[in-house]
């Protein structure tokens, strides 16, 4: 692999698309769970339907059309092969951004965001709004390359990201992130790069301090109990991917069912939903995201993300300029007092109305326009 840019095509070969077929018709099925809701994870019921849409109906060469016409490539960044979506506005003042996802997403997160940021006089918009985007998949993840020693964490990570914008030739730019995509994010904002205008993050790295617990507010207090409910009740994959990445790894890259329903859990727990994963995203959503872990077989590399960052998830106080959109559905959901102490230039701070973990995917519109928003005030 070169450290030149190279164009990149998705053409899965139909043999292995014929093989996820075939696992999909002969699965072995666990038994139905002994409660009536999600407190067991996903439900068999709900995972068969899922299933038998993905094996009857679902039609990954559209997706694979869709990613070709963003425009795709890869390049080698400090030895490691790097998987991107660059999509340049039709405006020629564009501002630069990199967007980064996380666990259990992709760049699919992002593919009803593009067309706004990238074009906005096309959706309603203002030109002066438009954006050039750089969407990379993370190390292990996707089309991108699996490390084959320790190291590759955020801070790495961010490292690369700052070069990849250097290499595409933008000067200055600035950076967008969810989840472990706000790790690498903030871990932009650490180095802090003279090029690197600016941050926004959809889930601040943010804990309270002990003296906070004196004067809790309402919403600190929900924030706080939902902290705990997840500590208590959502966190075991967390705990497996950053202790135990290579034997779960075994299971997620065997059994597509597997891996789905571990991903599914997620869609079901950290979406603003009514109930149902497909309350906020459709199966065809969920599925162009699995099959990116599925095709690439990345159950173990992606988790090892967990192993090499859990420890460095927070971050220490910053200067450079960031924006915060807190997400009602979000699983953390720090105040903004709380922000202040470690983001030392909040340049914007939105609670948003609806929305979950998946922000971009979940809320397209409200996403564009917060990010419009927030970097609007340094263009």
């Amino acid at each position: 692999m070169s450290t030149d840019i190279q164009p990149f095509t998705l053409d899965i070969p139909q043999t292995q698309l014929d093989d996820l077929k075939n696992r999909l018709a002969n699965t072995r099925w666990p038994e139905q769970e002994t409660v009536s809701d999600w407190t067991q994870g996903a439900p068999l019921a709900s995972v068969k339907r899922l299933c038998d849409y993905w094996l009857n109906h679902y039609d990954w060469r559209r997706c694979e059309k869709q990613l070709n016409g963003f425009g795709q490539f890869k390049t080698e960044i400090d030895g490691l092969e790097i998987h991107f979506l660059h999509i340049r506005s039709p405006h020629a003042d564009a501002l630069p951004m990199i967007m980064t996802h996380g666990w259990p997403g992709s760049v699919i997160e992002f593919m009803n965001v593009i067309g706004p940021l990238t074009n906005p006089t096309a959706h309603g918009g203002d030109a002066k709004d438009a954006f050039h985007l750089v969407i990379p998949s993370l190390p292990g993840f996707g089309f991108s390359g699996k490390p084959t020693g320790t190291g590759w964490g955020i801070h790495r990570t961010a490292k690369a990201w700052v070069e990849l914008m250097a290499r595409l030739g933008y000067d200055n730019f600035v950076a967008q992130g969810g989840d472990w995509g706000a790790g690498v994010t903030t871990a932009i904002g650490t180095i802090n790069p003279p090029q690197c205008k600016a941050i926004h993050l959809n889930m601040p790295l943010v804990q309270p301090k002990p003296e906070d617990m004196a004067d809790l507010t309402p919403a600190e207090q929900k924030a706080l109990g939902d902290m705990q409910h997840y500590q208590d009740w959502e966190s075991g994959y967390s705990k497996q991917q950053a202790t135990r990445p290579q034997t779960l790894g075994y299971a997620l890259v065997d059994s597509p069912v597997g891996q789905a329903a571990w991903i599914y859990e997620k869609f079901h727990g950290w979406t603003d939903n009514n109930g149902n994963p497909e309350d906020a995203l459709s199966y065809d959503q969920m599925l162009d995201n699995i099959m990116l872990y599925w095709l690439t077989a990345s159950g173990a590399s992606s988790g090892r993300l967990y192993w090499e960052s859990f420890k460095d998830m927070f971050t220490n106080p910053l200067d450079i300029a960031v924006g915060i959109s807190i997400f009602p559905r979000e699983l953390f959901r720090p105040s903004k007092r709380w922000s202040e102490r470690v983001y030392k230039n909040l340049i914007h701070w939105n609670d948003v109305d609806k929305g979950g973990h998946f922000a971009a995917f979940e809320q397209p519109e409200l996403f564009v326009n917060e990010v419009r928003t927030c970097f609007g005030k340094v263009r």
